[in-house]
């Protein structure tokens, strides 16, 4: 019987992969644009500012808190939104590290 080669991932792997899923829509970009352009946290509903469906916005806000790239705090009656930035220098170097693996390789295809 041939044995089957298994790959574990790491906890930073699972990390990227995560922040990946939470990056992978245009509107959680939008989101993530329009929080980094605050010269502080945004007091206030992003249904507001950006043209989203109020249901919307909270899917998304919900994936970019699970994945940690962003952090929100309610505070009646709105809710702060902030870019998590200990998370977000983390994902940084991360991707970093990733797409260095390729940093000038030949590839033969």
């Amino acid at each position: 019987m041939e044995k089957t080669k298994h790959t574990l991932q790491t906890a930073e792997q699972e990390i990227v992969a995560r922040m990946a899923k939470a990056l992978g829509h245009p509107t959680r970009i939008e989101i993530l644009v329009f929080l980094a352009s605050q010269n502080s946290c945004f007091f206030g509903d992003i249904h507001d500012e950006l043209p989203i469906a109020k249901s919307t916005v909270s899917q998304h806000l919900k994936e970019l808190r699970d994945a940690g790239l962003i952090q929100g705090e309610i505070e009646a009656p709105k809710v702060r939104y902030c870019i998590h930035r200990e998370n977000w220098e983390m994902a940084r170097k991360l991707f970093a590290d990733l797409f260095g693996l390729f940093d000038g390789k030949e590839m033969n295809c």
